[in-house]
């Protein structure tokens, strides 16, 4: 059987073991990618296994995904090191590419690609969703932290993807549960939010995950499923080549698209290269059935960038004297406000 290539949609698990429908759904022609949450991990050696299993279950290609940026979102802890949020980058800004290196050495060498991380949000003091995720308020000092942290997982051996673009801090609403609207016009982004964006592009960023956010002022569409966004602003303008993972097409920042199906094709034809359908599982088979199973080798070149490089193994990590300078150095900051 002719191996499959990497499909365009990013599917999730239920547990720390493959089901008979994990299976059959990681099989399917159009499933290019599998994100783990916190409750598909128990340690490091069960979520290895896990790993391994769900790419011999893949005739082909599959990339393995997690978001684990530190703070409040980090889905491995126990037996990984604990790494402090953004915000506090800017106390020790020497500190933020060592973290980047040691998160991605970690994810790594249990078999994962990639985290969805930096975050390249400016946080504005209104969003509480972002607040401490992003590097700064100030958007100068965001792209900086964030181009140092994007520096050491590069080091590492891990591809970044900056989210949540154009920016996702100026509004209150969490797109998790609504559809924040963000009434500032194209010049005050551009001025603010796409600081941090600009800076990473122009350095090699290989992703960028669009919010599910509104912005009247520039289209009707949220960011995700918005031509002007993604190919006007994002390809054109910031001249960025690299792939486009939607945000989770389950969120309710989405819904306002209409079925699963009609947010499916429509980020798509706005230009996202992965279409994230998490928590839910009914809705990720409705779109894996329903998407065109077409090729499209510049996607599948895009999504191929994302493949993790690594030369250190889970059972070497802990005996490597960087891993073990950074993960000092990282637990002490991390406990020293904790």
């Amino acid at each position: 059987m002719k191996p499959l290539a990497i499909g365009p949609v990013m599917i999730d698990i239920a547990g720390h073991s493959l089901t008979a429908l994990d299976l059959e759904k990681i099989a399917h022609p159009n499933t290019g990618a599998l994100i783990l949450f916190a409750r598909n991990y128990e340690n490091p050696q069960q979520v290895a296994e896990l790993i391994r299993n769900i790419r011999q279950a893949r005739n082909g290609d599959i990339l393995i995904a997690v978001d684990q940026e530190g703070g409040r979102v980090q889905r491995f802890q126990t037996g990984f090191t604990r790494l402090p949020a953004a915000a506090r980058y800017a106390e020790r800004p020497e500190l933020a590419e060592a973290a980047g290196w040691l998160m991605a050495s970690e994810i790594l060498a249990v078999g994962a690609d990639f985290s969805f991380a930096p975050v390249l949000d400016v946080d504005c003091g209104i969003s509480t969703i972002i607040g401490d995720r992003s590097f700064s308020q100030v958007p100068e000092q965001a792209a900086e932290l964030a181009g140092k942290f994007r520096a050491g997982m590069r080091a590492a051996g891990m591809a970044a993807t900056g989210k949540h673009f154009p920016g996702h801090g100026a509004v209150a609403l969490d797109s998790h549960l609504d559809l924040p609207i963000d009434e500032r016009d194209l010049e005050v982004i551009r001025r603010q939010d796409l600081v941090p964006f600009r800076h990473l592009i122009a350095e090699g960023l290989e992703a960028v995950m669009p919010a599910h956010v509104l912005y009247p002022q520039v289209d009707r569409y949220p960011a995700g499923f918005s031509e002007i966004w993604l190919q006007q602003v994002l390809r054109r303008e910031l001249g960025f080549d690299g792939a486009i993972f939607s945000d989770d097409l389950s969120m309710a920042g989405a819904a306002s698209i209409g079925d699963f199906n009609e947010r499916a094709g429509l980020a798509q034809q706005a230009g996202c290269d992965m279409l994230l359908v998490c928590n839910n599982p009914t809705a990720a088979e409705q779109v894996l059935d329903t998407l065109p199973t077409n090729r499209d080798e510049k996607r599948e070149r895009r999504l191929q960038a994302m493949r993790g490089r690594s030369n250190l193994s889970l059972d070497n990590l802990a005996e490597h004297p960087q891993w073990r300078q950074f993960s000092q150095l990282i637990t002490e900051f991390y406990e020293s406000f904790a």
